[in-house]
């Protein structure tokens, strides 16, 4: 990176891309970029303060791609049929995919802290960047997802930190195969369930990942993780729990609260016993903050020191953050895009009184498709008999995909199992029938990835409800 080459990031305003962009001009690259969503007129602030930070912008027509010194960066989204691609081609500019890229950053570092799973993995990476942020490690960390301990008035969109130490931390998706790029120091796993692959897909994947790791930090809760750390030798494994006294770190006494949640953390090499109390709320936080807690411990942080820090954490943008309440009617915006996430949602929202008026945007056809039983049956058996799901069609930018199942098949789904499901024709639709709905006491949920836009819809809809009272 040091002699400054020159990388065009094809879809540079997504999640992933945006902070790696950044990233790699912190290293003394250029950077330049494209973006659907800039040409379509969507989420313009987050494009303007690219600009401001030096990136390059334009429309994703091919024209940016002019110099065979150029290197095109490709996000997993994008198809050869993209202008940028086709230009890259024509001119012989070297194509590489963000996953390629970033494997490259992180196993050129000497410390990388690899963090994999279906779910919890930009909670889990926020934590262990808190932790060693305050440890003095002054760590590089790429999340798929804005921190909000590290958002300020020039980084809005905290989604990765800019360090001098020698610890990259990553979120390493397993969903493209692109895991089995990542040579990790410390491999976390959270859990392992049907998502994107089949599951003999995913235990080679998580088995070959785990394998090449000096340290691995896995979760005894789920079967798949336990049955890796079961196969591993037990010095180089840290265990976590909520509730398998053979855990290295042990979890227990859960005090939940609408804003967090209490518990301790216990060590089974010496019995350290600490209290902590998370800003964030939900068992599957507390497995969260476990998982961090043993990766910091694993890069030498001590545990009091670790869990002092996770005190701090304030969270996840986008994941069970609530956008405000007007009229007695508070707004969440949530991540929640896969059975486990949505699950994990649901539970901690039933901990607490209110009916829940859900709309989730599903964020493709092809997960409708593949896990069209798993959706189903996670809504019909956390849905309280009470609560209302909608949903418009999945998030379709173009392209080329499987559209024969769609959000009317859950809905119908769930419906037939005895839970009021509505599929409706957009998101517009959902809107105002979200308002119909809505009384004093209600909790609605605006659920869904891949779609930035999700946010500007929940805070329109509060705005909605507080001005409809004026009326």
């Amino acid at each position: 990176m040091s002699q400054g080459p020159s990388y065009f990031f094809c879809g540079v305003g997504g999640s992933g891309m945006a902070p790696l962009a950044l990233i790699v001009q912190s290293r003394g690259a250029s950077v330049e970029g494209s973006d659907r969503a800039l040409d379509q007129g969507r989420t313009g602030d987050k494009f303007a303060w690219l600009a401001a930070r030096g990136v390059g912008l334009h429309p994703q027509d091919g024209s940016g791609v002019t110099r065979s010194d150029q290197i095109l960066v490709a996000s997993g989204a994008i198809e050869e049929t993209v202008p940028d691609i086709q230009a890259a081609r024509r001119v012989g500019a070297a194509v590489m995919s963000r996953a390629e890229l970033l494997a490259r950053l992180f196993n050129a570092a000497p410390t990388g802290v690899g963090v994999a799973g279906t779910s919890g993995k930009s909670t889990t990476t926020g934590m262990i960047a808190l932790i060693l942020h305050r440890a003095g490690l002054d760590p590089t960390v790429m999340n798929g997802a804005v921190m909000k301990n590290f958002v300020t008035a020039d980084s809005p969109y905290a989604s990765a930190l800019v360090g001098r130490g020698e610890t990259f931390v990553s979120e390493v998706d397993e969903s493209d195969g692109s895991i089995a790029l990542y040579a990790p120091t410390v491999a976390v796993v959270n859990n392992v369930s049907l998502d994107h692959k089949s599951m003999d897909e995913l235990r080679a994947l998580f088995g070959a990942y785990v394998a090449k790791a000096k340290t691995a930090v896995l979760n005894l809760d789920n079967a798949e993780t336990a049955a890796l750390a079961a196969a591993l030798p037990r010095e180089r494994l840290i265990a976590y729990s909520l509730s398998d006294p053979a855990a290295d770190l042990l979890g227990s006494d859960l005090v939940p609260a609408p804003d967090g949640v209490a518990f301790r953390v216990t060590a089974r090499a010496d019995g350290e016993s600490l209290p902590v109390r998370l800003k964030v709320p939900g068992a599957h936080n507390v497995a969260n903050a476990l998982a961090a807690l043993g990766a910091c411990v694993a890069c030498g942080v001590p545990l009091a020191e670790a869990a002092a820090a996770l005190e701090g954490f304030t969270g996840i943008r986008r994941r069970l953050e609530v956008v405000g309440t007007a009229e007695g009617v508070t707004v969440i915006d949530d991540f929640g895009h896969n059975p486990d996430k949505i699950g994990a949602t649901l539970d901690t929202l039933h901990a607490f009184p209110g009916r829940l008026l859900i709309m989730f945007q599903p964020h493709g056809f092809g997960p409708l498709k593949k896990m069209r039983a798993e959706f189903v049956d996670g809504f019909a058996e956390r849905l309280n008999p009470d609560d209302v799901l909608l949903m418009p069609e999945p998030v379709y930018y173009g392209g080329t995909t499987d559209r024969s199942v769609g959000s009317g098949d859950i809905a119908e789904g769930v419906s037939a199992r005895g839970r009021r499901a509505e599929a409706l024709a957009d998101r517009a639709a959902c809107g105002e029938r979200l308002l119909s709905l809505a009384r004093p006491g209600d909790r609605i949920v605006v659920m869904g990835a891949r779609d930035d836009t999700l946010s500007q819809f929940a805070a329109e809809l509060l705005e909605r409800i507080g001005a409809r009272a004026l009326v």
